[in-house]
């Protein structure tokens, strides 16, 4: 995630801004006023109160990059809320790794205390977290019901840290162990972000030289399909076509999916003192027959020729990572879900998101059915490719639909239609659509097994 650059305010508002964090009084301006500061485990904050304050609070969490404390997913869309009247308040999270659970929550609610203390008691507080951002919001949704009125969770890793490395790796290990079987990568347990970064680069090195055979492109489209992999990045609509589905996949891995996800396991790894994804034990012919991709990866290999139920087999025989229970400790409580929603929560997704899937959404929505929540969850779609790439009237209207829930203990306006009409009304039209998550490929299975 690229950081958000701090705003700069006039010297009146600087001063005003000092004085407030010294004496406690808000001042309530014609234009924004801006706080900052830090709190006890060393997390900073900021936030930003229009003068014409409408009483709700916007507690928002970045998603995974540099701890810096960030209050808005873009400037557009936090521009749009204070016109709006909303006050947004978001913290840094404190490391040592930026995979930062571990005190994400905490430093959310004490930045939202840290904010009350000068401006008083909100009348409405919503969580809205973008990507890893998106699971600190579901995790504050199940913990913050007495501080949280409801949760809007955008492009949200909801199926958590567990879920996240164990299909990642499927992905990895079929890429690494069929196109590069001589020169095997380290996939795990990385001594260093160095390291890490050398493993990214061969990977992406095997992918783009894969690419010039029909084996090659048939074996990137299994790997992918293991990694949840959508087979839509770039134009106005999907491929129809298996080559040019597979295409996609192979720009996405190299320009940057393998790059940042084999780069972000070192960063979990270290938060979590481990390694906690395993492929020992996998059974990697039924786990393709799981994917909503098998057919494609089919079609593909017997294009090229090749024996798929060999590479398979292949895969599971030489399947031998097995996980740190420290570090499947650490994760499952700090970085999974439960599915005990205590407040309204709606989450949207793009269609094909190449860094947190939208099959994740799948999985989260049975979670929080296991736990017997599923009348405070709504789900919602965009149709489009990219991570987080949505419009700023999508998620406002996201944010006014939850909105209308919390006031009325009923959920409406949640319809592509109502949500794009909302969204045509704020400037753009609106990209949702009727749409069904697949079930997650990998990861820890069905819901409640772990």
């Amino acid at each position: 995630m690229s950081t958000w650059p701090r705003r700069i305010g006039t010297l009146l508002a600087a001063t005003l801004t000092a004085l407030e964090l010294t004496t406690g009084v808000a001042a309530h301006a014609a234009t924004p006023t801006h706080y900052t500061g830090s709190l006890p485990d060393g997390a900073s904050w900021v936030a930003d109160v229009p003068g014409a304050w409408n009483g709700t609070v916007i507690l928002y969490s970045h998603g995974f990059g540099p701890l810096v404390a960030r209050d808005a997913p873009d400037e557009p869309t936090g521009q749009a809320l204070l016109a709006q009247g909303y006050a947004l308040v978001g913290s840094s999270y404190s490391g040592p790794s930026l995979w930062a659970l571990e005190s994400a929550v905490r430093d959310q609610f004490a930045s939202l205390d840290a904010l009350g203390r000068l401006i008083g008691r909100p009348r409405r507080t919503i969580a809205w977290g973008t990507s890893m951002g998106g699971l600190v919001s579901a995790l504050e949704a199940e913990s913050g019901g007495h501080r949280l009125d409801g949760a809007l969770t955008t492009c949200g890793l909801v199926a958590g840290a567990l879920n996240l490395n164990n299909y990642q790796l499927d992905g990895e290990y079929a890429l690494s162990r069929l196109l590069g079987p001589a020169q095997p990568v380290k996939l795990v347990r990385f001594a260093s972000a160095a390291e890490a970064s050398a493993s990214a680069a061969a990977l992406t090195k095997l992918v783009t030289d894969a690419q010039g055979t029909a084996a090659g492109r048939a074996r990137i489209a299994l790997g992918a399909a293991l990694m949840n992999t959508p087979t839509w990045l770039t134009g106005p609509t999907a491929p129809a076509d298996y080559a040019g589905q597979e295409q996609q996949q192979q720009q996405a891995l190299t320009q940057f999916v393998l790059g940042f996800v084999v780069s972000g396991r070192y960063e979990i790894e270290l938060a979590a003192g481990g390694n906690s994804a395993f492929t020992q034990g996998v059974d990697y012919r039924s786990l393709l027959a799981s994917s909503a991709l098998s057919r494609q990866v089919r079609a593909l290999y017997r294009e090229a020729g090749l024996d798929l139920d060999a590479d398979l087999a292949n895969l599971t025989r030489h399947a031998d990572v097995t996980p740190d229970p420290q570090a499947v400790g650490t994760l499952a409580r700090t970085s999974m879900v439960t599915g005990r929603l205590r407040v309204p929560e709606l989450t949207i997704h793009t269609t094909s998101d190449h860094l947190v899937p939208a099959e994740q959404e799948n999985w989260y929505a049975r979670r929080v059915r296991a736990a017997g929540r599923e009348p405070l969850l709504r789900q919602a779609f965009v149709d489009a490719p990219g991570h987080c790439a949505f419009q700023p009237p999508e998620t406002i209207a996201a944010l006014h639909a939850l909105e209308s829930r919390i006031e009325t203990g009923r959920w409406t306006g949640t319809t592509p239609e109502q949500l794009n009409a909302a969204a045509a009304a704020l400037g753009t039209p609106g990209r949702y659509l009727r749409y069904t998550a697949a079930p997650l490929t990998g990861g820890l299975g069905q819901p409640g097994r772990w």
